[in-house]
């Protein structure tokens, strides 16, 4: 029998409360006008026909723990579906966030031995995501907060008006959740859903980049920062950014390399197949990989579970994956309990 839980630390909760008062903002409608040039129109018309029958699964609890047990998945870590709302104002952005980080910690209360809740922030306004980042954790008890893999528009993950953020993350020893929504290569990407399967991987790669050549982690060595969908094409090609960092002056910033820093942050398991699978772990560590499953989209998968056994690990390096590492990662306490 496992000694750990499975624990999903990539799953979305659908947050309704925010939809309703975010309907008729301009900054939304700008938002939504940027996504459809961006998807194209084949990609956006799928796309909303699938979320009417994903409603559901994104609300309903016994639908989740149905399918949890199906995938055989003890516990899920939950954050919103992603939402850029970089364009908000301070008013606007802590009336979301307070009213997200409450509506997910909510859910998750539910059944808080299955559910962990996982709040949000808003980056754009850098003192108020420190505000929001204690709030989250002392009024809900949130794991940790989901960000997007910048804080707006001018505004990358390695602005040094955001270095209050990453020492209150460390301080507060709480999780950042880097998940991507979109790409910021515009109508390149309009055709084949180019927008999630090319564009989500980019936008990781590129913040996670910012993170590691910037030294936040050097800065904050107790900061856990986790990226979904494997970090991105990063992990594929580290190699050419210890190059360039052994190169060259400009990116020589860090005392250690980035694939060596690479290894201190945690990403999730969905690349799919057991060969990715495998040389993700080869690059990352065994201890840095988590379970994902991006529940329910279906860019995600139904056998997270399945798809780690597949890979044929030795029995630590499956076990750590499977849970031992999220519980790491969110701070978790799994021994002595009854899966």
């Amino acid at each position: 029998m496992p000694s750990v839980p499975a624990i999903d630390v990539h799953a979305h909760v659908a947050v309704p409360e925010v939809d309703a008062f975010l309907e008729g903002q301009p900054g939304l409608a700008r938002q939504r006008g940027v996504d459809a040039a961006t998807l194209g129109p084949a990609s956006l018309q799928l796309n909303l026909q699938q979320l009417s029958g994903l409603g559901a699964k994104l609300t309903d609890l016994d639908l989740r723990l149905t399918a949890m047990d199906a995938a055989r998945v003890d516990v899920q870590a939950v954050s919103a579906v992603p939402l850029p709302h970089a364009w908000a104002d301070r008013d606007l952005a802590a009336r979301i966030v307070a009213a997200s980080n409450a509506s997910v910690a909510a859910f998750c209360a539910k059944d808080p031995r299955r559910l962990v809740p996982i709040g949000t922030v808003s980056l754009q306004h850098p003192d108020l995501a420190v505000r929001q980042l204690e709030s989250a954790v002392d009024d809900h008890g949130i794991r940790g907060v989901q960000i997007s893999t910048s804080a707006g528009p001018g505004r990358e993950l390695d602005d040094p008006s955001l270095e209050d953020f990453w020492a209150a993350a460390a301080a507060l020893d709480t999780a950042v959740l880097i998940h991507p929504w979109g790409c910021t290569l515009g109508e390149r990407l309009n055709a084949y859903y180019l927008f999630n399967s090319v564009g989500n991987p980019t936008e990781t790669a590129l913040a996670l980049s910012r993170i590691l050549f910037s030294g936040v982690l050097e800065r904050n060595p107790r900061l856990r920062i986790w990226s979904a969908h494997g970090g991105g094409y990063l992990a594929s090609y580290v190699v050419r950014a210890d190059h360039a960092w052994a190169a060259r002056g400009d990116a020589h910033t860090t005392a250690e390399p980035p694939s060596a820093l690479l290894r201190r942050t945690f990403v999730d398991s969905l690349v799919y197949t057991p060969e990715q699978l495998r040389h993700l772990v080869g690059v990352m560590g065994a201890g840095q990989v988590t379970l994902g499953s991006d529940y329910p989209f279906d860019m995600g998968v139904e056998d997270p579970v399945d798809r780690l056994e597949a890979a044929g690990f030795d029995v630590a390096t499956t076990e750590g994956i499977r849970g031992g590492n999220a519980a790491r990662l969110l701070g978790l306490a799994t021994s002595g309990a009854d899966w």
